[in-house]
């Protein structure tokens, strides 16, 4: 300690600054490097995320019309599930028939399921059903059919009078009302959907008779 009082004022002065630069090399190397790196590393984010916001900024005025188009595409699969629905629950379709004979004013004796049909995207759930009414009810059930949400195909349509049921193929004799002139059998198919890799759906149930 006596030496360094001993120097001269300006050898003094230099050991001082010189360890001052010592004690800041160390505290910059110790302390404020890392900072300074994090603060860079930080600031690269930020750059990269303003222009992320930047790209994106571009598509904030289409926002409305894309939101626009998926309610129209959400609205549009809505109706699709109700033309072709996903639902392989054949009591559905059974009960949308009989609404639909008894708002005709016929009856639907007889549902008896027949093999399903499997394709890539759908199936073909067909059912045999006999039916008897008034002439004229019977060609109104036919077209109010054909006018459901559902998609419903009426074919292999075989038709006789009361006297002569068996050119209508119906499968048994029922008691009928006095009105009634009209006796057929037919084929009532509908459709459901499902994925290509979805297996192939059940066949819809026992074959059944629904009297009335």
């Amino acid at each position: 300690m006596g030496k360094f009082n001993e120097m001269s004022f300006g050898a003094r002065f230099l050991v001082l600054l010189f360890a001052a630069a010592i004690v800041g090399a160390a505290y910059y190397y110790v302390y404020l490097s890392p900072q300074v790196q994090a603060n860079q590393e930080l600031k690269v984010k930020i750059d990269d995320k303003n222009r992320e916001n930047a790209q994106l900024r571009q598509f904030e005025p289409k926002l409305a019309e894309l939101n626009r188009q998926m309610a129209i595409l959400q609205q549009q699969m809505e109706i699709q599930k109700k033309i072709v629905p996903d639902d392989k629950d054949a009591d559905q379709f059974i009960r949308l028939l009989h609404d639909t004979a008894a708002s005709s004013g016929i009856e639907i004796r007889r549902y008896t399921s027949m093999p399903v049909a499997n394709h890539e995207f759908y199936s073909d759930v067909p059912f045999s059903i006999d039916i008897d009414g008034p002439y004229y009810s019977v060609m109104n059930f036919f077209q109010r059919v054909s006018e459901l949400e559902r998609i419903v195909n009426i074919d292999n349509l075989q038709m006789g009078n009361m006297k002569s049921g068996s050119a209508a193929k119906v499968k048994g004799g029922y008691q009928y009302a006095p009105g009634e002139t009209v006796l057929a059998n037919c084929t009532a198919t509908t459709f459901f959907s499902h994925e290509p890799d979805q297996p192939a759906p059940a066949a819809p149930g026992k074959p059944g008779t629904v009297k009335q």
